[in-house]
């Protein structure tokens, strides 16, 4: 008798112990699946102030901007869907791609139905889309909409998006990783101006296009971020027009260069794939205004290499700096 009533005592105490838990019936393996995802799901907040719910890290990934797929490559994401793969090639060698992504269209357009069909977990835009293109894109996956540029903290703006980016597709221990990587390339190149006695150089990068056989020159001024960089390695920025909120982009012609010192470094890049993005190394060579510029003259004038993004990520800015350096020193 003294054994039953144990034995009932023990039955008791058990299913008080399950009661307590909330259930009665033990833990399966769908249960232990959803608490897994649940501890997984993301929710992010973008540039647009839209909240962006993923049920895990994103890996079905499309980037319908270039700064936003180098972030991705850099990050060990290779997206499955990029814009314009051709011109990315081009412009950008510092993170080129380990795959061959579904070209879905035109940075500017890209189209809604070769992105659906990929079954993105999701897409990767920038403000630089028209809202009506994002909201149609929300309507195949998960956007993630980050700013494209901001002239008032370039260098923020690009490491804010890597982190965003980041976090989205849980990379966010490589992230860290790629802005140290960057702080010291700043720190080393700005250490090598020093020493080569260059500290406080005049320093003024542009671009150049030929449109109608006129040639646009596009200044980028303190508030874009070559800008911002230059200014971190001790480069001192001589253009006195104003850029826009966003790039930091000035315009300008040929006879707006006359108004750079004469002491001052040029800089420029420019794409063999592209022609009239080369004016100062193609139509401006028999231009007697560019040919008597005083930096003309004497030399100054630096293309670097091709495939360096003026607008990309960590990685880019990087590989600029080296350029900078090694035109500056050689």
């Amino acid at each position: 008798m003294r054994r039953l009533l144990c034995t009932a005592a023990a039955v008791t105490a058990a299913a008080l112990a399950l009661t307590a838990c909330g259930t009665t019936q033990p833990a399966t393996d769908a249960d232990t699946d959803t608490d897994a995802k649940a501890a997984e799901a993301i929710t992010l907040t973008d540039a647009s102030g839209e909240k962006v719910k993923l049920d895990g890290p994103a890996k079905k990934v499309v980037g319908t901007e270039w700064n936003v797929v180098e972030d991705l490559v850099s990050l060990g994401v290779d997206p499955v869907g990029v814009a314009d793969v051709k011109g990315y090639k081009t412009w950008n060698t510092a993170a080129p791609l380990k795959n061959e992504p579904k070209d879905i269209g035109t940075r500017g357009e890209p189209s809604t139905d070769s992105i659906a069909a990929l079954n993105p977990d999701l897409i990767v835009a920038t403000s630089d889309l028209p809202p009506n293109a994002v909201k149609q894109l929300r309507k195949v996956a998960p956007v993630l909409e980050i700013r494209a540029a901001d002239a008032s903290d370039p260098i923020g703006r690009m490491t804010g998006n890597l982190d965003l980016i980041a976090k989205a597709t849980g990379t966010t221990e490589r992230a860290e990783k790629l802005k140290k990587d960057f702080d010291a390339k700043l720190a080393e190149g700005r250490k090598a101006l020093k020493d080569a006695g260059l500290d406080g150089a005049e320093f003024a990068f542009a671009d150049g296009y030929v449109r109608s056989n006129q040639v646009s020159v596009r200044p980028f001024t303190s508030g874009s971020l070559i800008g911002a960089v230059n200014a971190e390695l001790g480069l001192k920025n001589p253009w006195k027009v104003k850029g826009d909120k966003s790039y930091g982009l000035g315009a300008t012609d040929v006879e707006g260069l006359t108004k750079l010192g004469d002491d001052v470094e040029f800089a420029y890049i420019g794409s063999d794939g592209d022609k009239n993005s080369t004016p100062f190394a193609g139509v401006l060579k028999k231009d007697k205004v560019w040919t008597s510029l005083p930096f003309v003259k004497k030399g100054n004038v630096h293309r670097l290499p091709d495939g360096i993004w003026m607008f990309g990520g960590t990685t880019s800015m990087s590989q600029y700096v080296d350029s900078v350096v090694k035109a500056l020193t050689k």
